[in-house]
């Protein structure tokens, strides 16, 4: 593209991307990172834990990002009509060309004033030295009297009452009502400072309440206040709110407690301890009055021991017993002296009966009964008995081979009860066998 009549160069179109990428450029570099008061309108949360809102006021209104990363460690709660004040970078969304405010911190607007003024004030304060740990003054050990500034209604004073009647303190509460919260609250607190000091009666002041927000725990932030705990004459403790919560009176008081009931803690920490120690004191005298008493008792065992062995009758009955004691030593040794010339003699006779001729007499009756038994059944009447025949010739020897009998032979055959006579008949044949 030219110029129409001076001869310029030829100037390049820019394309939407380039100009938009340029502008965006000079925007971020331009702005950077900002914060932003305004009231947040058309809210959307999408699925994806993105927040998209707008920021208006009277004039005018800016698109604004908060993106998920940073959406989780927020601490208000968005919604449309809050008041904000907001942390973060100018860009440009190129889509759809339009500029927005990418959100890094959310404020709430309240608190945001609120916490301006607290350091302001806390600033200022310690510039006069309120704070300093010279002004502050050591806490009674063991306070009898304790007075707490407190709302009687609220449950920090019943939380702080439970802890001490726990712990078993002795002391005395005096509750001293104030309003702990809204318009007046610091001026009655302040006001039961100055009546505490004017009584006389209290060790130790305790200040406080349970827990809230920082509107809520403000009157503990009020000037007056503040100057009223770092003026008093009694040691105090301030105990506002919860851990994390931190309250001016908590700089100006001699002590900062957590929470009521760690400042109840804090009064009781050296009775507890005392009583421990007193419990372990008794327990050691208990101890060392029973090994007294148990070494007092044995000295006066042994002492009775003693003197029951020195009296006469002690004496009689050791000599009972001493006469009784050689009796049985005497009875023992003769019943062992008969007892021992018993087995001598039954010894004596067992040896006698094996050199006796009658058991050697007996001893060969039985052998010779044995051998007489033994030939009776080797006899031939005893086979004669079991049913054979003896057969005999003419002389009257034993026929014991056929070979011997001869024909028309007289032979006898003895049996067991007598013998029969018989001849040999001639048989058939050279051979002759008995009739």
């Amino acid at each position: 593209m030219k110029a129409s009549d001076g001869g310029a160069e030829e100037v390049r179109p820019e394309s939407v991307t380039e100009f938009t990428r340029r502008v965006k450029e000079l925007l971020e570099g331009g702005i950077g990172s900002v914060w932003v008061r305004g009231e947040i309108s058309n809210l959307r949360v999408q699925a994806s834990g993105h927040a998209y809102f707008s920021l208006k006021d009277s004039g005018a209104q800016l698109k604004a990002v908060l993106f998920r990363g940073n959406a989780a460690r927020q601490t208000v709660r968005l919604r449309d009509g809050l008041q904000v004040v907001v942390f973060g970078e100018a860009s440009v969304y190129e889509a759809r060309g339009e500029y927005q405010l990418i959100v890094r911190v959310v404020v709430d607007d309240g608190v945001g004033r609120l916490q301006r003024e607290f350091e302001a004030l806390k600033a200022r304060l310690a510039a006069e030295g309120l704070f300093e740990a010279a002004r502050k003054k050591p806490l009674p050990a063991m306070p009898v009297v304790v007075g707490f500034v407190t709302s009687p209604t609220g449950a920090a004073v019943q939380d702080f009452l439970r802890i001490l009647t726990r712990r078993g303190w002795r002391g005395r509460v005096v509750v001293l009502p104030a309003k702990v919260q809204g318009e007046g609250a610091a001026a009655e607190i302040a006001a039961m400072i100055a009546l505490a000091e004017q009584t006389g009666l209290f060790d130790l002041l305790v200040i406080g309440r349970g827990g809230g927000s920082l509107e809520d725990l403000w009157a503990f932030n009020e000037e007056p206040l503040v100057r009223a705990v770092a003026a008093c004459r009694i040691p105090t403790i301030s105990a506002v709110g919860h851990e994390i919560d931190f309250t001016l009176c908590d700089f100006a008081a001699d002590r900062r407690a957590e929470t009521p009931s760690a400042a109840a803690e804090l009064i009781t920490s050296e009775f507890v301890g005392a009583l421990e120690r007193a419990g372990r004191a008794a327990d050691g005298m208990t101890a060392a009055v029973d090994a007294a008493l148990e070494r007092a008792h044995a000295r006066a065992d042994h002492a009775r021991s003693r003197l029951r062995l020195l009296t006469p009758s002690a004496q009689v009955e050791r000599g009972f017993q001493r006469v009784d004691d050689l009796a049985g030593r005497l009875g023992a040794a003769l019943r062992h002296s008969a007892l021992a010339r018993r087995h001598e003699l039954d010894a004596a006779r067992s040896r006698l009966a094996l050199a006796s001729p009658e058991s050697r007499v007996q001893l060969a009756s039985h052998q010779l009964l044995a051998l007489w038994k033994r030939l009776q059944a080797a006899s031939p009447v005893s086979v004669l008995n079991r049913g054979f025949v003896i057969l005999r010739d003419e002389k009257g020897a034993p026929v014991t081979r056929r070979a011997a009998v001869r024909a028309d032979q007289a032979l006898a055959a003895q049996f067991s009860d007598g013998s029969v006579p018989l001849r040999v008949q001639p048989a058939s044949g050279s051979t002759s066998r008995p009739g």
